[in-house]
């Protein structure tokens, strides 16, 4: 990979870095206004509450046909997740590839808003469930990919995962035979260097 394009794969990761750091700090501020606020915050919230039956009697027929369908979902997230988990856990250590922390994922914090009713909380929590499980099936399934095959796909893929654009060009077999050991070693919080 050249100079050039690890120098803008760096930039975008500290403009990624930066937007984080916006998020944080604007949440730090909400976090300290709504504690100075508390009490009349949650009233407050308490008032863009929609009850059950009336979000009930507001939901289209079809969308309530096909929650079931939805809901399923559950059972493949909870299969992916219970595999991952235990794929990593036996294959990382035998490879020395660090495990991905499962709780990095997973992000379950909208359960206390008090707008929400109990069925947008549940749509809430499943959704982040199915987000944070694909999320973390990615992360192994990349980690996994740069141990065995870190060469990058002759046509150009959609949302390739961060580590994708440090691996070897498609047919540059002596890159590959070079760096290989070396790559398979570049892990941690940041996506690996260019391997040439």
């Amino acid at each position: 990979m050249s100079k050039h394009l690890d120098d803008l794969l760096d930039r975008i990761r500290a403009l990624q870095e930066d937007v984080e750091e916006e998020y944080r700090q604007q949440r730090e501020d909400w976090q300290a206004r709504r504690a100075q606020l508390a009490g009349e915050w949650a009233s407050q919230q308490r008032r863009y509450k929609v009850g059950l039956w009336r979000f009930l009697r507001r939901s289209s027929l079809l969308a309530i046909l096909t929650a079931p369908v939805i809901y399923l979902g559950w059972i493949p997230f909870l299969l992916m997740d219970l595999f991952v988990t235990v794929y990593q856990a036996i294959c990382f250590p035998v490879y020395r590839i660090p495990k991905v922390r499962r709780s990095d994922y997973l992000v379950f914090d909208r359960e206390d808003l008090p707008y929400l009713n109990a069925i947008e909380k549940f749509n809430c929590f499943y959704c982040s469930y199915g987000n944070g499980v694909a999320a973390y099936t990615r992360e192994v399934a990349a980690r996994t990919e740069q141990y065995w095959c870190p060469i990058k796909h002759a046509r150009r893929i959609r949302a390739a995962h961060e580590r994708y654009p440090r691996f070897f060009e498609h047919g540059d077999a002596e890159a590959f035979r070079q760096g290989l050991a070396r790559l398979r070693r570049q892990y941690g919080d940041d996506p690996p260097r260019s391997p040439d």
